[in-house]
């Protein structure tokens, strides 16, 4: 088979046959940072999405905390599961917007892959331990790059460092995902928030409920087409100004009345302290066998990659007294099977 008759130049073409003059084309892309061999059947992006799907990272963030930590209500989002929602707004504007959907896709499902146990929580206590600070899209970018040497592609390693606030992306692909991160989040916290009894529909901002709607669907679908409508045959994908206006103010809202203190939060307080013993821990349990420069960056990439109950059982290992282990177990089934006809 040669190379114009391969799946993968057919889905190429397609793209430049069909896709905006704006998008991110697959034959046109910068490439890995090291050479790789080629895939007659898929896209470099779609092997981006595919590698990052199987990676050991992106299967942690299913016991990872989105907000509420270790939450026992099977409903309440997880790491994984806002991923998985940010990926679906993503497709959702990319194909509306004729943009690259397969890297929209690999952007948005490894974006959060650095995220530490216990959320924006345990990622404050890392930036406060770690000199130079900690900020999980860096070490995102980190974890594709050298804890599991994904080899991506560049422009997706350019939207999964630049998903969060202050980055500037380099592709429309890449502002969708920062976009669509934020729309999730808000949407889907006010949902978790309500369901947790901390807020009820009618708190939230008059303006803005008027503007979007107090209805999840009706309000996310808003906040979807104001993107759309906003960015169609543009090459910058944006919301709308009055749309992001209203969006802001309900984000801030959120962190007010949310994020920053609320029952959500009750927990935290516990939640550092594991964060900043097991740091302090393995600090010293590494002094005998590395250079001590080494050990804040190694143990703050062991820690940041623990899901929440991971971190919680060696925390228990380490620090919670337990009882002597004796041999004895199960004698006494055994012992009562012979007196007992």
């Amino acid at each position: 088979m040669n190379k114009t008759e391969t799946i993968k130049y057919k889905l190429e073409q397609r793209e430049i046959d069909n896709l905006s003059e704006f998008a991110t084309k697959s034959r046109f892309s910068k490439g890995r940072i090291h050479e790789d061999s080629e895939c007659n059947l898929r896209t470099c992006f779609q092997r981006d999405r595919d590698r990052i799907l199987h990676s050991k990272a992106f299967r942690r963030l299913k016991h990872k905390t989105q907000v509420f930590l270790s939450p026992f209500d099977d409903h309440f989002r997880t790491r994984l599961t806002h991923t998985l929602e940010v990926s679906q707004i993503g497709r959702t504007i990319a194909r509306a917007l004729d943009l690259n959907e397969d890297l929209v896709e690999a952007i948005a499902l490894g974006h959060d892959l650095g995220h530490t146990p216990f959320g924006h929580c345990g990622e404050g206590v890392l930036d406060e331990l770690l000199e130079g600070g900690f900020h999980h899209n860096i070490q995102s970018v980190r974890v594709v790059e050298v804890l599991e040497n994904l080899n991506l592609c560049k422009e997706t390693i350019d939207g999964i460092l630049t998903h969060t606030w202050g980055f500037t992306p380099q592709t429309p692909e890449a502002q969708v995902v920062q976009l669509a991160d934020k729309v999730a989040y808000i949407n889907h916290d006010i949902e978790d928030s309500i369901r947790a009894g901390i807020i009820a529909e009618s708190d939230l901002p008059k303006d803005c409920i008027n503007y979007f709607s107090s209805i999840q669907t009706v309000r996310l679908n808003k906040m979807i087409e104001e993107i759309i409508n906003n960015s169609m045959g543009k090459p910058e994908v944006k919301m709308s100004e009055e749309g992001w206006y209203y969006t802001t103010m309900l984000r801030k809202w959120m962190f007010d009345n949310v994020y920053m203190d609320s029952p959500a939060k009750a927990e935290e307080t516990k939640a550092r302290r594991v964060i900043r013993e097991l740091f302090h821990l393995y600090c010293e349990m590494l002094k005998p066998m590395c250079e001590e420069s080494r050990i804040p960056r190694i143990v703050t990439d062991y820690i940041s990659g623990m899901t929440d109950r991971y971190a919680v059982e060696k925390f228990k290992e380490y620090f919670i007294p337990t009882g002597l282990q004796s041999g004895v177990k199960d004698e006494y089934l055994f012992r009562l099977a012979k007196i007992i006809n």
